[in-house]
């Protein structure tokens, strides 16, 4: 059962009395969701995602009762696969050369995250929590989800410097919160200063394991697909695969799939394997796994939760935002941009459900319940996957760096 939901749930009578009917409901749900999505967004503009989320939300185990509780199954291995080709398609993205050429874009990074970890933590410990509790939450609130991102700026067509830094700052804040969130789990049952130094030392390793095993297959698949001269007409499928593969194994062996597809896409990239404008994306497969990824997102989550944690979970939001756009709009002279495009950056950072959400669920599913202490999250997530997409598209607009927004 999800961490976000409550222990028991009655499923309604319906299923009771026609029992296979529940094996069709995410199908219909799926479709429901699709279509409200594609009516908010061509007469209200409203991103789909938010959409999804809103579908998935109503329809979730806890709420309408209309889909099964999240068990750590299949669908959660779909979510987690959708979550890989869109980190992929992140890594692919990256621009190694322009980090390398522009040191001040980590060195922001560093300190956005650093301080929203800082902030985030402090806030919510003066807000009654413990420490420990306030630093697991501060440690998932440092991402930004690349999913929500990357799906909105293509679903606005946008690309430009605020667009790109978005994503290589998603990208690097899901790498420091993946290891500083793998230490403080680790260190749950620590009493010695030694143990701080072996649960580190033990995050490092997941840290590269994993990426080692996405560069590894980086190299592979590129050198059989130009030993098979077919690098253009089965350059998505190969991948699609392999990023199934990725994320089998990084569950069986209990490493970091956020970081082996984030690797794997940048070093593909680099062994030049090439994806058109028509494969970036995994065309109807990756719309499909989207669509799944945020409404099952959503379906997580129990109202409940997000009630009773509302206001530390609006506390989240707000001091997050505040804390990415005033360091990154701090750093924006120096790394070559405009105070304001700094601040339209911290914007679009908004994002974090995705990540945070999965995160949860796969604890979860390795035996480590975290949710019952984490409930200001849920709001939080919440709050993330539903106004998140909005403040995305809109920074992207102010930035002039959609082209025809207006259209579909």
């Amino acid at each position: 059962m999800s961490p976000l939901a409550p222990a028991a749930t009655e499923l309604p009578d319906l299923f009771a009395v026609m029992p296979g009917i529940q094996g069709v409901m995410w199908p219909l749900v799926l479709l429901v969701a699709w279509a409200a999505g594609e009516f908010a967004f061509r007469f209200a503009r409203v991103p789909r995602i938010s959409i999804y989320a809103v579908v998935g939300l109503a329809c979730a185990s806890s709420q309408a009762g209309l889909l099964p509780p999240s068990d750590g199954g299949s669908m959660l291995f779909l979510a987690d696969v959708a979550f890989g080709l869109i980190l992929f398609e992140t890594g692919y993205r990256l621009n190694l050369g322009w980090l390398k050429a522009n040191p001040w874009i980590g060195v922001t990074s560093v300190v956005e995250a650093t301080l929203t970890f800082s902030v985030v933590s402090i806030l919510l410990h003066l807000g009654g929590l413990e420490w420990a509790t306030s630093l697991l939450i501060a440690s998932l609130t440092m991402a930004t989800s690349p999913a929500t991102v990357l799906r909105v700026m293509s679903e606005r067509r946008s690309s430009g410097q605020v667009s790109e830094r978005t994503l290589h700052f998603a990208a690097l804040d899901c790498v420091l919160a993946v290891f500083v969130f793998l230490v403080l789990v680790g260190l749950e049952g620590a009493t010695t200063p030694e143990d701080v130094g072996i649960e580190t030392y033990r995050a490092g390793i997941v840290l590269v394991a994993s990426a080692a095993m996405g560069a590894l297959l980086g190299i592979i698949v590129p050198s059989l697909l130009w030993a098979l001269r077919r690098t253009k007409q089965d350059a998505s499928l190969a991948v699609a695969v392999t990023v199934i593969l990725l994320v089998s194994f990084c569950h069986g062996f209990g490493l970091s799939a956020v970081l082996a597809t984030l690797t794997f896409g940048m070093v593909a990239r680099g062994r030049r394997v090439l994806l058109s404008r028509t494969d970036r994306g995994f065309g109807v497969l990756g719309d499909l796994l989207s669509l799944l990824l945020f409404v099952f997102i959503a379906s997580t989550m129990s109202w409940t939760h997000v009630r009773d944690g509302l206001g530390l979970g609006v506390l989240i939001v707000v001091s997050r935002l505040a804390a990415k756009s005033v360091s990154i709009g701090a750093f924006a002279r120096v790394s070559g941009i405009s105070w304001r495009k700094g601040l339209l950056t911290g914007l679009a950072m908004s994002p974090m459900s995705a990540f945070v959400i999965l995160m949860l669920e796969q604890s979860l599913a390795s035996g480590i319940d975290l949710m019952d202490r984490l409930a200001p999250l849920a709001a939080a997530a919440l709050l993330s996957e539903l106004v998140g997409p909005i403040l995305v598209g809109q920074a992207m607009v102010l930035a002039e760096e959609t082209t025809d927004p207006q259209r579909v």
